[in-house]
């Protein structure tokens, strides 16, 4: 079962002629995202660069949207985003860009248009933060980073 939100996008100068954020699939949970570039970026081993996409959009309150990697670029070139997953707010509403680092060994080259990133589109839960003066006990308790899982091999 899927829902549906409505979000508003308006297409800045940089982005004429390129294609919206699109879904590629029939299930696909995020929408392709595409470089604004005028001229070819090359991103250097290393190196991170912030690309537009060449439009800016309005959410629906109650909602976020989040940038995430494509999987392919990730896999194939070791370019992925930083920040991941990076997160616009429904009151957000300047040009939405794509935070890149090539961690790859060689440098790589985008061109306008390339398919740079994918935006999820989801609802937000807001917690309410209680202060108390103890908290409930678990097994796991204070246990932090690797400390579930770990198998001790004689």
């Amino acid at each position: 079962m899927s829902s549906n939100a409505r979000v508003s996008i308006v297409r800045l100068p940089e982005g004429e002629g390129l294609p919206l954020p699109a879904y590629m699939s029939e299930h696909a949970a995020g929408a392709d995202l595409c470089a604004a570039v005028d001229v070819p970026l090359v991103v250097q081993p290393g190196e991170r660069v912030v690309v537009p996409t060449g439009f800016a959009m309005a959410l629906p309150p109650g909602y976020e949207a989040q940038v995430r990697p494509r999987s392919g670029l990730a896999a194939r070139d070791g370019v992925t985003c930083l920040n991941s997953p990076g997160t616009i707010d429904a009151d957000y509403r300047g040009p939405v860009c794509v935070l890149l680092v090539n961690l790859g060994r060689a440098p790589v080259t985008i061109y306008r248009g390339d398919r740079i990133a994918q935006l999820v589109v989801a609802p937000v839960t807001r917690a309410l933060f209680e202060e108390t003066d103890a908290l409930d006990v678990t097994s796991r308790g204070a246990g932090g980073f690797g400390s579930t899982g770990r198998v001790t091999v004689p």
